[in-house]
């Protein structure tokens, strides 16, 4: 599943997140990268144990809590406090290509598997060259650069990579997502399947018998593959 989520952040609340992390404190983003991925990770990344990150992660947990979307696509069980990065053009920042790491430690102990890798942008496209995130799946590669307050998620396993900055700065909130359904395709058929009983029940409307039933496959096919 690749999914691009419109809107996550409002314009408002997109401001007020770069405010609060543009005065924070940066530092080498090879902190939080494995082995592999050090070698080939070459931007900035803000102190994710200071104010600033705790308060623009909480405005953007608040928001992913009341996204619909994202609610039925990514059927979270738990979510790694989001992270922020920047790629500036000099000295030409970038992110080769890598898999994220099956498990992220938590603020406090324990850790998650990553099922999900999220990334939402911060920065309007127009603000900066390059700077695309390129997914790589069956399909072929998948070049992304989105909208600020615009979120791509995408399985955690996927190859992926930043394309070099070559103008301005891109900066972006990143995290990731243990589900409570750990298979990509089964989550994709429970997502396809939500999306038609909503559309079945705005023409019919919800108490309709083919709603019901098919609501009730839904909450089966759930039942059968969630680990909650």
């Amino acid at each position: 599943m690749l999914l691009a989520i419109p809107s996550v952040l409002d314009a408002a609340q997109v401001a007020r997140a770069r405010a609060v992390v543009e005065g924070g404190e940066w530092r080498d983003g090879r902190v939080t990268a494995g082995v592999q991925s050090a070698l080939a990770k070459h931007n900035l990344q803000l102190a994710n144990d200071g104010d600033s990150a705790r308060e623009a992660g909480e405005m953007i947990l608040s928001a992913l809590a009341g996204n619909g979307l994202f609610q039925s696509a990514a059927l979270p069980r738990r979510i790694v406090p989001p992270l922020f990065n920047r790629y500036d053009a000099e000295p030409g920042h970038k992110f080769g290509e890598h898999v994220d790491n099956a498990l992220r430690p938590l603020p406090g102990g324990g850790r998650i598997r990553t099922d999900l890798s999220a990334t939402l942008f911060l920065s309007d496209p127009a603000d900066y060259d390059g700077g695309e995130l390129v997914i790589e799946d069956s399909y072929g590669s998948h070049s992304v650069k989105l909208d600020a307050g615009d979120l791509i998620l995408y399985p955690s396993t996927s190859l992926h990579r930043v394309e070099p900055v070559t103008r301005g700065s891109r900066l972006a909130s990143f995290f990731w997502i243990e589900s409570m359904v750990r298979e990509d395709s089964q989550r994709t058929l429970l997502l396809d399947m939500d999306a038609a009983v909503r559309t079945l029940a705005g023409e019919v409307g919800d108490d309709h018998r083919a709603v019901v039933a098919l609501t009730g496959t839904y909450q089966n096919l759930l039942r059968r593959w969630a680990d909650a």
